[in-house]
């Protein structure tokens, strides 16, 4: 676990941590590792699941792209949309502008709930945080930012393994996000996913006792 040298940035009295690193490298595994047992994550895929399934979103996707994008549920399918939209820039644009707004709403909710019970920490698993930031404005509601850092080629097999993606795909949409080296450069912390899950786990739950003592 290595820190950067850089200026503290506390806002308030919650603690809230911000997690970085690339697709598939363990954000959200850290994340639940460094709210334990009394704090929280605020896990952005999962809302965007929420709002990509709501009757709303369901109906604008079919509209836009057709009913061949919808799984059997009769909801969006992920996969399909996604390779519908990825590499056409009008139509990603045309999905992110229904879905980030609202997800960031639901963001905020989240995070300003939690700040209302004392909940602490408080951890934002957003996988564009940093590329998103003029739109949503949460690095300056973290205190510290951690970055994961993880073997492409690691994280390609976990991908392709939990997530079904074809090889080289965490590559070919990484292209469309900032660089690793400048998410590390942005971190506070580095915590090393490259041994076993209990060194993982070790440095985690050290970092978490570090930051809520400090």
């Amino acid at each position: 676990m290595d820190k950067q040298p850089q200026q503290a940035k506390k806002q308030h009295s919650h603690l809230v941590i911000g997690v970085l690193g690339g697709i598939a490298s363990g954000k959200s595994y850290v994340a639940s590792l460094l709210a334990g047992e009394k704090g929280a994550v605020i896990d952005a895929d999962r809302l965007a699941h929420e709002v990509l399934a709501s009757k709303e979103v369901t109906e604008l996707v079919a509209e836009a792209f057709g009913k061949e994008v919808l799984g059997e549920d009769g909801r969006p399918d992920r996969s399909a949309l996604a390779e519908r939209v990825f590499d056409d820039p009008s139509a990603r644009a045309r999905l992110e502008g229904w879905i980030h707004p609202r997800v960031r709403a639901k963001i905020q909710a989240a995070l300003d709930e939690a700040m209302a019970q004392e909940i602490e920490p408080v951890v934002l698993d957003v996988p564009l945080l940093l590329e998103n930031d003029d739109e949503h404005g949460l690095v300056a509601k973290c205190d510290h930012l951690v970055f994961i850092e993880c073997d492409l080629e690691a994280r390609d097999q976990r991908a392709v393994l939990s997530r079904g993606w074809s090889p080289g795909e965490v590559a070919h949409r990484e292209q469309s996000q900032n660089s690793l080296a400048d998410k590390k450069a942005r971190a506070d912390y580095t915590i090393e996913n490259r041994g076993s899950l209990e060194d993982l786990d070790q440095s985690a739950r050290a970092l978490r006792e570090q930051l809520l003592t400090s």
